[in-house]
């Protein structure tokens, strides 16, 4: 999916649509990028000199990706964060850096589902977590 329809899936628009493109990879599993330009936003004061990408926005990368997981359910729903678990942040991204998630939903409960997901740039691991959101109906 490219931003277009990944627009489709989640609510999120520029500036914080933060994945270029996802696809669905199994049942419950899911693979998007981000390749960090250096005009974004979150890179602008972190840090002057020395740009590197915030962790927190790395998680919700991760977490932009995992929605193409269950694509199908989102209809007519809004996805809001419930927990992130377990973040490790093990390398720096960089500006020029294309980042890419896998992410496995492990389990739902309900209107909330379970997701552990990995960040890697050039196959080196920066980026992992446990985390959690809950797809809420009537609000879009």
């Amino acid at each position: 999916m490219n931003k277009e329809e990944i627009k489709q899936i989640i609510p999120h628009r520029e500036p914080m649509l933060l994945v270029d493109e996802a696809q669905v990879t199994g049942e419950f599993t899911g693979h998007g990028k981000k390749t960090i330009t250096g005009d974004e936003w979150f890179v602008q004061g972190h840090f002057p000199g020395n740009p590197v990408v915030p962790g927190v926005i790395l998680c919700e990368m991760m977490a932009q990706a995992s929605a193409v997981i269950v694509a199908e359910k989102t209809k007519g729903c809004t996805p809001y964060f419930a927990s992130i678990k377990n973040a490790r942040f093990k390398n720096k991204v960089f500006p020029g850096d294309t980042v890419e998630f896998d992410c496995e939903l492990t389990r739902s409960k309900g209107a909330f589902y379970f997701v552990q997901g990995k960040g890697y740039v050039n196959g080196n691991l920066c980026v992992s977590a446990e985390f959690s959101f809950a797809l809420i109906k009537g609000v879009e």
